[in-house]
């Protein structure tokens, strides 16, 4: 019989056996789709910043959203994300593949909450984003090397992204007590 233990580490079937890890065909999984946003993570160079730019032009429709809406979208994509990219790193047998761009989607859209209007606000915010999760200053590299799992792939982004947000949102509050 196994112990509760063993079966938390139980590897999932590989929905397309045999076929490469990048292979498109592997887009026909749900949780792969999800997990390469859209496949966006499949990019042969720079999948992190190519899955960002994905989730750039996907932030565009939350953004029109009530942000009690907003907010509650992000953390259930972020909570579902755990579970996601644990299943699909997993079934690959890699710890923390840079295909699985879901992380770096929910993470932007962390970064990206409550911005005012104007294009110079999302570019600055991916360009923060993006310097967070690739620098990975401490508390992400902690997460990023400490946590496992689905937890580990999305938490250093999660962290890099409230990170960028804090950032972003004092400049918005520079701009507006010094105009």
């Amino acid at each position: 019989m196994n112990s509760p233990r063993d079966e938390a580490v139980t590897v999932p079937e590989d929905p397309v056996p045999g076929e490469p890890v990048r292979s498109v065909r592997r887009l026909r999984d749900p949780w792969y789709l999800l997990a390469t946003g859209f496949g966006s993570g499949l990019a042969p160079r720079a999948p992190g910043t190519v899955g960002t730019l994905a989730a750039l032009a996907c932030w565009w429709p939350l953004s029109q959203l009530n942000p009690w809406l907003y907010i509650v979208l992000v953390v259930v994509a972020g909570v579902g994300g755990i579970w996601i990219c644990g299943r699909v790193a997993a079934t690959l047998r890699i710890k923390d593949p840079g295909l699985i761009v879901w992380d770096e989607f929910v993470g932007l859209w962390l970064a990206l909450f409550l911005l005012p209007a104007g294009w110079i606000w999302p570019l600055a915010g991916f360009a923060l984003f993006r310097f967070f999760d690739i620098l990975k200053p401490w508390p992400v590299s902690w997460l990023d090397k400490n946590l496992q799992g689905g937890l580990g792939i999305m938490m250093d982004d999660i962290a890099a992204g409230l990170m960028a947000l804090c950032v972003l949102q004092g400049a918005v509050w520079l701009l507006t007590v010094t105009a």
